[in-house]
């Protein structure tokens, strides 16, 4: 007698919607405002995603940092969403315009449940002063129990995070994860599947960590896909895409969710609920 199917593995859909870069001029669609963000995190809700990448903008629309403008897009999507609708991870990006003591303030400021932070702007290469300030707020996020993911752009800079990891500068805390980025915003450069098993190559077997990728550009959904199928799980978004794979333009990201979730279902894997995103990378 054949032994019956086992459930399918829920892999976290992430959303990042906005971005930091992107404004109406490059889709009417993108979220900005607190209502905006709200009314799409609960759209992607609806097709699969269980967590959302919030971006907040300024009163000029640009990329913004600032706690209070967090909470006021933190406040509209649990108005809209509910308190279990969506899972939310807050960034501390650069974007060119915030140093890494500027990041550290903001998220001490907002204690946020998860944040995503870039290595290689939390602790910038060859200065030993960055190490030791960046120590000292990762063992704080651990201590505050916040959900840390790690981003890294190339397999250099993983393997970069690992030496930090095992040193002891960056401390694991209780949800500590990785975003692997395939492909660039600069020069406009896509991601690609195949860019994805060099990562995989620095990630020694015996490091246990969730991980995620994001990818620039049109083949967005199939390096979601080929990560889901090696164990991994995706985030989808105006952030690095606005392609449906058969290369017509989005209506919005929900509609790069629902592709994604339509996607996995095909390959024989669902998209998480948000308490098993949120087991494996908060928010």
């Amino acid at each position: 007698m054949l032994a019956s199917p086992a459930s399918p593995a829920p892999v976290v859909l992430m959303v990042s919607p906005t971005g930091a870069r992107r404004t109406k001029a490059d889709h009417p669609a993108l979220p900005m405002t607190p209502d905006e963000i709200a009314r799409s995190a609960a759209a992607c809700a609806a097709g699969g995603a269980a967590m959302i990448h919030l971006h907040v903008r300024d009163r000029d629309g640009r990329h913004t940092i600032d706690p209070d403008a967090y909470r006021a897009a933190l406040a509209a999507i649990e108005r809209e969403c509910g308190a279990d609708g969506i899972a939310v991870q807050v960034t501390s990006e650069s974007a060119g315009r915030f140093g890494p003591r500027e990041q550290e303030a903001a998220v001490r400021a907002l204690r946020p449940r998860a944040v995503s932070i870039a290595v290689r702007e939390a602790v910038p290469a060859h200065d030993l002063d960055a190490e030791s300030a960046a120590a000292e707020w990762a063992r704080w996020m651990a201590g505050e129990e916040i959900a840390v993911q790690w981003i890294v752009y190339a397999p250099n800079e993983l393997e970069r995070f690992l030496d930090l990891r095992r040193r002891g500068i960056l401390a694991d805390g209780p949800r500590t994860t990785l975003m692997l980025v395939l492909g660039r915003y600069v020069d406009a450069v896509g991601g690609e599947p195949r860019g994805l098993l060099p990562f995989l190559a620095a990630l020694p077997g015996d490091v246990a960590l969730p991980w995620m990728i994001c990818a620039f550009g049109g083949r967005e959904n199939a390096c979601v896909l080929t990560a889901a199928a090696l164990g991994g799980h995706g985030r989808v978004g105006f952030e690095n895409n606005l392609q449906l794979p058969n290369g017509t333009i989005a209506a919005g990201p929900e509609a790069l969710v629902a592709q994604a979730a339509a996607s996995l279902s095909g390959i024989g894997l669902r998209p998480a609920s948000v308490a098993e995103a949120r087991a494996r990378f908060g928010g």
